[in-house]
């Protein structure tokens, strides 16, 4: 059987809600994979104060931001000041992190832990799920009402999302799916304003 990997953003869910989403998919643990685990809106979900809730609630709690975040602190994973996905997926402290992961996964049923509600929207999904759904692990991910979405579901709802859910006489479905997630890495994805900056000014 594969390894089973949950997601999950803490949104804008009050404590006691977010606790009972994990609670309802049996969640042990959440890996948390914020660059910067704090909220300016919900301090409830800062690292210290979320980590005693869980621990309060019989659930276990790792920060993985340093390896598995979408901040990188890699210059060389940057091209004009926003972050690639890929560059950070090829670099050694991510690979340590998806190992982790996928270590802690045989022992516990892992949710991975970040911000945003829509799992199309956060690197959880277009940068990590992916890293782990290339090395078999099964992932899906809890939407904001409870409801499990599977990664191919999910990929499925990407393609729909800019129109490249029909067959097309000239690409494949890989290259279909290729350019919907690089379309959306580019929606999403952290740009580092200094970063750009400088380049800007070099030009």
């Amino acid at each position: 059987m594969n390894t089973q990997i949950l997601t999950i953003g803490h949104s804008a869910h009050g404590v006691d809600g977010f606790v009972a989403l994990l609670h309802r998919h049996a969640v042990s643990a959440v890996a948390d994979v914020r660059s910067q685990p704090f909220s300016r809106y919900a301090p409830h979900f800062n690292r210290n104060a979320l980590q005693k809730t869980l621990a309060a609630s019989g659930i276990g709690y790792v920060f993985l931001g340093k390896e598995l975040g979408a901040r990188s602190q890699d210059r060389s994973c940057y091209v004009n000041g926003q972050v690639q996905y890929e560059r950070i997926a090829r670099t050694g402290t991510f690979l340590t992190g998806i190992d982790r992961l996928l270590a802690g996964a045989e022992a516990e049923r892992v949710a991975v832990m970040c911000t945003e509600k829509d799992p199309l929207d956060c690197h959880r999904t277009l940068l990590v799920a992916l890293a782990l759904a290339d090395r078999g692990a099964e992932v899906s991910h809890i939407l904001a009402d409870g409801r499990l979405e599977t990664n191919d579901e999910a990929m499925s709802r990407l393609l729909r999302r800019h129109g490249l859910d029909q067959p097309d006489l000239f690409r494949s479905s890989d290259e279909l799916l290729e350019e919907a997630l690089m379309t959306q890495e580019q929606r999403i994805a952290y740009v580092d304003q200094d970063l750009a900056a400088t380049i800007t000014d070099r030009n």
